[in-house]
């Protein structure tokens, strides 16, 4: 089977590309002929097909000015990534197309295209942009729903977009346009990896036939699990707001324990957190780690926490934390209690508690014997249910589906 993937990005800048690179090794090792179609970076990964890339959309500022109103509307229709992605289809043929991020850079635009040549389409969501101008569901750093039944306006009145007033403009224009194009609902299937985000999509308007939930999965042989640890625990992520990192400093900072907390990774509330954790002793700000750093650096904590503060939807982070062996502490928020089952593979508290997380890592530090089973279950748990093997079953179920569906519709 010939596949076209697409996606904004073809560089590992995240977990939704992380998803996107791994289902391309997934679907190759299995035989079929996987072309990528995606925006030129010099992070690229290089691909025979990179001829064939738009050329990226870059927003230096959301000024309004007439250059950056020729960059949104480029943004929101791309005719250059539907004219080189046609220039791709005619010379490969793809019997499918595997959508991912495309909003924002690649653009629906190439919907049209895929239709044109009778191509069906599947679209994995790895967030809510197609109900939520911003993606996140958040505003002000909390969570909102009030661009419910269309109501996309309400980005620009609560400045949604970073309290940009441009920025949030365009995200709200975004949406509209896309929805009286009706652009996306030419794609036949669409994936969801949580049941939490296939939920909020039909509860926002999207056809509950048109979506399925297939989770993520993680190859857990490149993982070597260790049940033993040292005397830390760990976050890793952006350092941002809607991770929840300050209710966590709160909570290290109620606990008053010797215990070492280290906090991976890089984000714009970096200065902030280093601020709030001014003081305490046992608060370590470790810096960005990635690959084989970071797996060691998990591997020898007692457990790993996720604090987050809006809809997370099926993260990497609880995926590759089982893996090598650690229970998880998380926030019951969007996908995570879908993850993480209380006292089986980590600890679930109330989302931005900082008594009920405090708590939560007080049981687990005075119950230090339960770890290992709780970091067994967790790994268990990725060997049996989250497995490149179900991923692919599930997921030719659906493009056989949509192909067959798609060849009744054009005989």
């Amino acid at each position: 089977m010939k596949i076209l993937l697409a996606n904004n990005y073809y560089y590992l800048r995240g977990g939704s590309e992380r998803y996107f690179f791994n289902l391309f090794n997934l679907l190759k090792e299995a035989g079929h002929q996987v072309i990528p179609f995606s925006v030129k970076d010099k992070r690229n990964i290089e691909s025979p097909y990179e001829k064939y890339f738009a050329e990226a959309i870059y927003f230096n500022d959301y000024k309004l000015s007439i250059k950056n109103i020729k960059i949104s509307l480029n943004a929101i229709y791309s005719r250059e990534a539907k004219k080189k992605i046609e220039g791709l289809i005619k010379e490969i043929k793809p019997d499918i197309a595997h959508l991912h991020n495309i909003y924002s850079r690649i653009s629906p635009s190439i919907l049209q295209v895929l239709k044109k040549y009778a191509i069906p389409s599947v679209m994995t969501l790895h967030d809510y942009k197609l109900i939520c101008p911003t993606y996140s569901f958040l505003s002000n750093g909390k969570v909102c729903e009030r661009c419910k039944r269309y109501k996309y306006y309400q980005a620009i009145l609560q400045r949604c977009n970073k309290g940009s007033l441009g920025a949030s403009l365009v995200n709200c224009l975004e949406l509209y346009i896309h929805k009286v194009m009706k652009f996306y609902e030419d794609i036949e299937m669409f994936i969801a990896p949580s049941e939490f985000m296939k939920d909020k999509m039909i509860e926002f308007g999207l056809d509950k036939n048109k979506i399925v939930h297939i989770p993520n999965f993680i190859d857990s042989n490149e993982y070597s699990s260790s049940y033993d640890f040292e005397d830390y625990f760990v976050y890793a992520g952006r350092i941002s707001p809607e991770k929840g990192i300050m209710t966590l400093i709160k909570a290290i900072k109620h606990l008053n324990i010797k215990t070492n907390l280290y906090l991976i990774g890089e984000g714009p509330d970096e200065e902030k957190a280093k601020q709030m954790a001014k003081g305490i002793k046992n608060i370590n700000f470790v810096g960005y780690q990635t690959g084989d750093e970071l797996k060691s650096t998990i591997k020898k904590a007692m457990f790993v926490i996720i604090p987050s503060e809006w809809y997370e939807n099926f993260p990497f982070a609880v995926l590759e934390a089982f893996a090598l062996g650690k229970p998880v502490i998380g926030s019951n928020i969007g996908g995570l209690p879908e993850l993480i089952k209380d006292k089986f593979n980590g600890l679930l508290f109330e989302i931005k508690n900082v008594d009920d997380l405090a708590d939560k890592i007080q049981y687990l530090l005075e119950n230090k014997e339960i770890i290992p089973t709780l970091g067994k279950n967790a790994r268990s748990l990725v060997e049996e249910r989250y497995n490149p093997q179900i991923h692919y079953q599930e997921l030719m179920k659906v493009y056989e589906k949509v192909i067959a569906g798609i060849s009744q519709k054009f005989t």
